[in-house]
């Protein structure tokens, strides 16, 4: 995925002049974890810049840079140091078409990489989507391949509103496919269906679908058959796919690694209520986080959902309840 991304972001720079990437230590350094390595040196420090500790300006000057016209990429490292930013990213950012009744847009991607299992320090491994999904005016996408971590970087570069592009830290060098060399994009608001089965839903996101797929694996194992549907895109969301695949199993489960209270998953069991009611055998599952701050490197296997524990509460909550 670092890699993906890395082709991805030489892509959007080198195909348009507007494009620039601009973050703590992303020029000399090539970013915290690699991802901008050489870019600075292909395309000079003043379209890779190389920013002050300062999230918050970094978002601000990059807003004013979308709204004059160019397309900034910022890079906020960790999602606990994005909160600097919040006030920028929800006064400013997301509001600008509304402000000016759609004279003025930003179409800007704020790249966050998120969440834990690389046995980081504290703030370093927070998985706090929510607060950003909460935010009208934004977009936030996820990927947890390759394939779509370039398509769907390309497709935030090319969109025309702010994009909050989350990055599973833990998937940057843990997963391998072949990628394709060529520009292409994956659209925004569109769920993938990683595997079908029959008997119940899992829907997952970012790091969580490699744990959630090794779930499918087990339960397949046990006579229970997996549908696995990969969000890609949390806003907008892909409401057809989920309930089309709930109407068919009747079972469903939301697995993520943020805390439980607030997080992704009560939404998701909202609509799935609201919309597929009268197929649902059992009530929704969430298989989360825990509703606390996130552990250092010694406790994250007790913290983080994993594949036995994905499998053990799908079977037990779900078919054995």
């Amino acid at each position: 995925m670092a890699r993906a991304l890395n082709d991805g972001l030489r892509l959007a720079l080198s195909g348009d002049e507007r494009v620039l990437l601009m973050g703590e230590d992303v020029g000399r350094a090539g970013g915290v974890f690699r991802i901008s390595d050489k870019l600075r040196g292909e395309f000079g420090e003043e379209r890779v810049i190389d920013a002050p500790v300062a999230e918050s300006g970094i978002v601000g000057v990059a807003f004013g840079m979308a709204v004059a016209g160019m397309r900034p990429i910022v890079e906020l490292q960790f999602m606990g140091f994005s909160y600097p930013a919040y006030d920028q990213i929800i006064s400013h950012v997301s509001r600008i078409r509304h402000r000016s009744r759609h004279r003025f847009t930003a179409p800007m991607v704020i790249r966050i990489p998120y969440g834990g299992g690389i046995g980081a320090a504290e703030h370093h491994s927070e998985s706090m989507e929510s607060i950003y999904l909460h935010i009208p005016g934004l977009k936030v996408v996820v990927p947890s391949t390759p394939v779509d971590a370039k398509g769907l970087l390309l497709a935030a570069v090319e969109d025309p509103d702010p994009v909050v592009f989350l990055e599973p830290i833990r998937s940057y060098r843990s997963i391998t496919e072949v990628v394709p060399g060529d520009y292409y994009t994956t659209p925004i608001g569109e769920a993938a269906v990683r595997r079908e089965g029959t008997d119940v839903t899992l829907i997952s996101y970012g790091a969580m679908m490699r744990e959630t797929l090794g779930a499918a694996d087990v339960l397949e194992g046990r006579g229970i058959s997996a549908e696995v549907i990969d969000l890609r895109s949390l806003v907008p969301l892909d409401v057809d796919t989920i309930v089309a695949s709930v109407i068919k199993t009747g079972r469903v489960a939301v697995v993520h690694e943020a805390p439980r209270t607030g997080g992704f998953g009560g939404e998701i069991a909202a609509i799935v209520q609201e919309k597929a009611f009268f197929s649902l055998e059992m009530p929704v599952l969430r298989v989360t986080g825990w509703d606390s701050v996130f552990p250092l490197k010694r406790s994250e296997r007790l913290y983080l959902p994993n594949v036995a524990g994905i499998a053990e509460e799908v079977q037990t909550r779900l078919f054995e309840g």
